[in-house]
């Protein structure tokens, strides 16, 4: 399909000499955008080509925003600040350190996206992409066994509707509910995004993709940094309108690294300024003494602020007491 949006692209622009040049008739160009047009479904009523899709209006696009699904983070003051928690039809990126709680809040949500409707979840499923291997699938069941608790009990991030309350999943369903990839290089990488969109059209109850990490294999063999802006572009462009189509959430967990500014080293997310702009929202995570804290540095519907969050035996929670850093698993 993106060859045919640019051949049809270049056909609208061409002029008569240009048509000579390329060896074919005004009916036979005239053929070609007619075509193109119906697998691109831009055809107007009227019978002419339209380029792009009808206008929105900024109060459908309202409405939209208002109406849009969140999953929980399982930390009430995280999801408070996030409007609710990961919002669905955007990209979200998520940076810290090692051992922050990346790859944590990855599972938690590859779980959390499949909690009852009636539970105030989606009641979806996950696709987890892995660079790096650090998928637990230990954590992801003592995690799973955990939101089963939270349903049977009263907790703060969940909505019950306690005429409908019978909790049907068990662990087992939280498994099989996430579709796991693991990618060993930046080649596969690009070719998993690319076929997502077909896996996605034939599993559409997918409401969240979990990229862990998007940085690991951009990060080495790259000589051509002018090639790795392209790729990852591309691939930005790519998940964004997965979201958009699927009206899904796109989560990509990103590393750190050191940036030289003003005559000393600080760190920054990885992949460079312009990949920063490449998602709907960036969240850092970092530490405040001995406790993990979420900040939301960009959004274009969330203001800028932090929240506590604590990584526990059974998975993300909201912070109750000072807790000391402890390695899991």
């Amino acid at each position: 399909m993106p060859f045919l949006a640019t051949l049809l692209t270049l056909l609208v622009i061409v002029e008569e000499t240009d048509l000579q040049y390329l060896k074919i008739s005004e009916d036979e160009a005239l053929e070609i955008l007619r075509v193109v047009s119906q697998g691109s479904r831009l055809d107007k009523p009227d019978g002419g080509h339209a380029i792009v899709n009808g206008a929105q209006t900024a109060w459908d696009m309202l409405h939209e925003e208002e109406s849009l699904k969140c999953i929980t983070t399982s930390c009430a003051d995280l999801d408070d600040i996030l409007g609710g928690g990961i919002k669905c039809k955007e990209v979200t990126e998520i940076g810290g350190v090692p051992g922050i709680g990346k790859t944590q809040l990855g599972i938690q949500l590859a779980v959390n996206v499949q909690i009852q409707v009636t539970y105030g979840g989606i009641g979806g499923k996950a696709i987890y992409i892995d660079t790096e291997g650090s998928f637990m699938l230990e954590r992801a069941l003592q995690i799973a066994e955990a939101c089963i608790e939270d349903m049977s009990g009263n907790n703060d991030f969940l909505q019950k509707d306690f005429q409908s309350c019978h909790i049907k999943m068990q662990p087992k369903d939280f498994l099989q509910n996430i579709f796991y990839f693991r990618v060993c290089s930046y080649t596969e990488q690009i070719a998993l995004i690319n076929y997502l969109d077909k896996f996605i059209s034939e599993h559409k109850d997918v409401n969240i993709v979990i990229l862990d990490s998007v940085t690991f294999h951009f990060r080495q063999d790259f000589d051509d940094l002018a090639l790795r802006t392209r790729l990852l572009s591309g691939m930005a462009l790519k998940l964004m309108k997965l979201a958009k189509k699927f009206s899904l959430a796109v989560v990509l967990l990103n590393q750190v690294t050191t940036k030289h500014t003003e005559g000393s080293f600080q760190l920054t997310l990885a992949l460079g300024d312009s990949w920063s702009h490449s998602c709907t929202n960036r969240i850092i995570l970092y530490w405040n003494g001995d406790e993990r804290y979420a900040y939301i540095d960009k959004s274009p519907s969330l203001r800028s602020a932090s929240a506590p969050y604590s990584v526990t035996g059974k998975g993300i929670r909201t912070t109750t007491s000072k807790c000391k850093r402890v390695k899991l698993m």
